[in-house]
């Protein structure tokens, strides 16, 4: 980075950024548990000279603060997948509650965009599919910072929302459901090889609000897999070029997802039966109505704060579930 031609080329220059990142995210941390470890010593070995009276309480304060971050450092070592150190891509998709549902779909999607901005990580609109009463019924984003998929894998499956519907003239309760998806972007190491014989791919007009470009060049690119019928789109670049490189990450991405899935019972469990995004299958309830509480199916962790929540509070969650898988 310190070579005056490191600017040169922008694309290689962002893949060196993020690679100091991720390794930053591993080293800096126990680096500073060493430091704070050497610290706690040395001031030890001070109070056997002047008297234990003497150092106790920076000592007491001190020590607390070392075993936060090493139940920190241990948190990270759950990170530990074959995949965890990847960008990853989030996709949220509204399920059985009609205008509910997505509505509930865009506030999910407004939570982990707040969860993004509280990690300091990025967040770069892939595809979006509007609903004409409201709310979402589908969008992707790819979320780029450290081990963005071993924190966000902790969030698969369906969501439930129960709450006094604000689209319902009578005011009564109404349950909706969202799913939400997580998979590993892969680069020019995927573990996953594509036939693009068996891909179908369609390009068509990009939809979206206004702008010179929108509705006038078949830049957006839609690849359907033809032997497991997934379907990717991706439309956020101008160039048709480069919405293709996107979408054929993303198809690698579900194609590795399909896989696991077929592998972990857990995942089957996850997504039901049938695959459907409602009863049954949830993995967390947020109840708004009567009374407040997000609570997670599979830790049993929950809160009476629902709107920490949903403005993007969710490392507690992520972790119980981390913690739960590892133990």
């Amino acid at each position: 980075m310190a070579k005056p031609s490191f600017w040169d080329n922008q694309e290689r220059a962002q893949g060196v950024i993020s690679k100091m990142k991720l390794v930053r995210a591993v080293v800096d941390p126990i680096d500073e548990a060493r430091a704070e470890l050497e610290d706690i010593r040395a001031l030890g070995e001070l109070g056997e000279e002047m008297g234990e009276e003497e150092v106790e309480a920076d000592l007491e304060v001190m020590v607390l603060d070392a075993e936060s971050r090493m139940e920190k450092l241990e948190f990270q070592v759950m990170l530990g997948g074959e995949n965890d150190h990847r960008n990853a891509f989030l996709t949220v998709q509204a399920g059985a509650g009609g205008t509910d549902a997505a509505d509930f779909a865009l506030m999910l999607q407004r939570m982990y965009l707040r969860w993004v901005e509280r990690r300091g990580f990025d967040a770069e609109l892939i595809e979006i599919t509007e609903s004409d009463e409201g709310g979402i019924r589908h969008s992707t984003f790819l979320i780029k910072g450290p081990y963005a998929y071993g924190y966000l894998k902790a969030e698969r499956g369906v969501h439930r929302l129960v709450r006094i519907s604000p689209y319902d003239a009578q005011a009564r309760r109404q349950t909706s459901f969202a799913a939400v998806e997580a998979t590993p972007e892969f680069d020019a190491d995927a573990p996953i090889e594509i036939n693009m014989d068996e891909v179908r791919v369609d390009t068509y007009r990009a939809g979206g609000a206004g702008g010179q470009h929108v509705n006038k060049t078949d830049s957006a690119v839609r690849m359907t897999h033809e032997p497991t019928g997934i379907v990717v789109q991706c439309q956020n670049e101008r160039s048709q070029h480069k919405n293709r490189a996107t979408a054929t990450r993303m198809l690698m991405s579900k194609l590795f997802e399909l896989r696991e899935r077929e592998r972990d019972d857990e995942l089957k469990k996850m997504y039901g039966q049938k695959g459907e995004i409602a009863w049954g299958s949830q993995i967390r309830s947020y109840v708004l109505n009567p009374y407040q509480m997000v609570k997670d199916h599979r830790t049993n962790h929950e809160t009476g704060n629902t709107q920490a929540v949903l403005d993007g509070d969710l490392d507690t969650f992520i972790e119980e579930y981390l913690r739960s898988k590892s133990s």
